[in-house]
């Protein structure tokens, strides 16, 4: 599964601002890519590993602003269109599975 975390913070003081950088940089640390300033994701082994994540993720919040947790399945993340300057990007695939044998 993915997880999205999308936020919209408030950087009008030097407290919230640091705010903001300190939530970005926990995501970053916990393994999150950005997809945009305020779109972060991550790819997760299952439905427990998410619930367990946003348990730790809601400790982390912010005091201010707004904050979105999102969790999909792999079929609905390839499902996702991008575009750039009007253009569709390439398709997003899912990163390939590690195998065991």
């Amino acid at each position: 599964m993915w997880m999205l975390v999308l936020f919209d913070l408030p950087v009008m003081s030097k407290r919230d601002r640091k705010a903001a950088s300190d939530f970005r940089k926990f995501l970053l640390d916990r393994g999150f890519t950005m997809a945009q300033f305020s779109v972060y994701f991550r790819l997760l082994s299952g439905k427990e590993a998410v619930e367990s994540l946003q348990q730790t993720l809601k400790r982390k919040l912010p005091p201010k602003g707004k904050v979105d947790i999102l969790a999909i399945t792999d079929r609905q993340y390839e499902e996702i269109q991008s575009f750039s300057g009007g253009k569709l990007e390439q398709s997003r695939k899912n990163p390939p599975q590690l195998q065991l044998f």
